[in-house]
């Protein structure tokens, strides 16, 4: 099969993979047709291909990453049925008050991601809170969910160094870095995101404001009792401490371990103990509950499973691209493409996470066709492979917003928002800001390395 065919079944795998991830099917399903057609059209037999390459890259990110996705379902599964983060995130609204609102709202987003509780587990938690907030300051629902996806799909997940969330664990194990790597463009990504988010965010509400448009209840959304309405007064720091002890074990313990010579972890190591650690500080915390966390485990363990398949079938789907003679033509375009190959990764993860509709899956995929090689390449210019992590890592939180992620999917139906009403401010916030910003850092970041 000639390569052109080839790479015109790659754009058209990809086409029939967003189209019907976006209508809401499966990707379980989704990703395995989808590769089956780049197969065929890359000549290659359809059956052989997903046996080996299919399967194959499917089972190895499973293999690799399920402690990962089954520890942090299980920490933040914890941290939601005991109310430790719905009483952390009342502390900060209380600290804060419903006249600033999307700061009452952002923060606790933005400190629960970086503790390492997956973005679903904080949709769930935040919009409650949220909804009362807005309420209160009588700003339109509508644009509720934009300040959650600003807050909680993106900078913590991604800009800031030593985030426990796997979107900045998983190039640890392509570039031999840390979860802290390049801490300086990291922040300076975090910043460049954060402020015109913001702004952006704050502008929308004057406009809404001048329009006359005001606060109108949602019928579907009752206030339901909530757990740590219950608890003590000190209970937000069963919220605070567990966080703090994940984000300490993962990026202060394998240091010091490693200087007294007793152990040196690789991140992916170092994540399983430091959800562990925050597993048991949290129990431990809660110990007071103890019919809760049981069930919690088990919630935490199930919810694990689509998670991890998810983005595994994603990961399947790039074993199949990666190996048709199509993606020599892509893989050459990519690498030879003006600027460095900051800005060359900066691309092809925005593409794949946008194609895939998620962050972690595009990434992987990328990663797994084009490490190497950006690797090397880094070796041969004297570049710190540090900045290839974070620019991985950033851009791996920008095209993935599409109308067709996940997330978003969830944060709208939780929100009962419908795309036209709220998922501008989602656009704007957590994919073109952070696509811009991608892009233009590793450019630029490029032309002095």
């Amino acid at each position: 099969m000639p390569p052109i065919v080839s790479l015109i079944g790659i754009f058209l795998g990809l086409i029939l993979l967003i189209y019907l991830a976006y209508k809401g099917h499966s990707i379980i399903w989704v990703a395995p047709v989808c590769a089956a057609l780049v197969a065929v059209l890359g000549g290659l037999n359809v059956l052989q291909t997903y046996l080996e390459e299919y399967i194959g890259g499917t089972a190895a990110y499973i293999i690799s990453w399920f402690p990962a996705f089954f520890l942090g379902a299980v920490y933040g599964k914890i941290m939601d049925l005991t109310g430790s983060a719905r009483s952390l995130a009342n502390k900060l609204i209380s600290l804060i008050g419903s006249r600033y609102a999307i700061l009452a709202v952002v923060l606790p987003c933005l400190l629960m991601t970086y503790g390492g509780i997956s973005l679903f587990v904080v949709v769930f938690v935040v919009y409650p809170m949220g909804y009362a907030i807005y309420r209160e300051a009588n700003i339109p629902r509508t644009l509720l969910p934009g300040a959650i996806a600003f807050g909680a799909f993106g900078i913590t997940m991604t800009c800031i160094p030593g985030t426990p969330q796997i979107q900045n664990i998983i190039p640890t194990s392509y570039y031999a870095t840390s979860a802290t790597a390049a801490p300086v463009m990291g922040l300076i990504a975090a910043v460049l995101i954060a402020v015109p988010g913001y702004i952006y965010l704050e502008w929308r509400v004057k406009k809404v404001r001048k329009q006359g448009l005001r606060f109108v209840e949602d019928p579907k959304y009752k206030d339901a009792p909530v757990a740590n309405q219950e608890q003590p007064k000190w209970h937000w720091l069963c919220g605070l401490v567990p966080l703090l002890v994940v984000v300490l074990m993962l990026n202060v313990l394998p240091d010091l371990l490693k200087k007294h010579g007793i152990a040196d972890w690789s991140s992916s190591q170092a994540i399983v103990v430091a959800l562990l650690g925050g597993i048991t500080v949290a129990c431990l915390m809660n110990v007071h509950q103890w019919k809760v966390l049981l069930p919690a485990v088990n919630e935490g363990a199930n919810g694990s499973l689509p998670a991890i398949m998810n983005t595994a079938c994603a990961v399947g789907f790039g074993s199949v691209v990666k190996i048709v003679p199509g993606f020599i033509l892509l893989k050459n375009a990519m690498l030879n493409m003006p600027g460095s190959i900051l800005f060359s990764e900066a691309v092809a993860v925005n593409v794949l996470a946008g194609s895939t509709g998620s962050a972690s899956g595009g990434m992987s995929i990328a990663l797994e066709a084009l490490g190497p090689q950006y690797l090397e390449k880094a070796a041969e210019m004297g570049m710190n492979p540090e900045y290839l992590h974070r620019i991985a890592s950033i851009a791996s939180g920008g095209l993935d917003t599409l109308p067709h992620n996940g997330a978003v999917l969830t944060l709208l139906a939780v929100s009962n928002c419908k795309h036209k009403e709220s998922y501008m401010d989602i656009c704007i916030t957590s994919c073109i800001i952070p696509v811009v910003v991608s892009l233009l850092l590793s450019f630029v970041w490029g032309l002095f390395l």
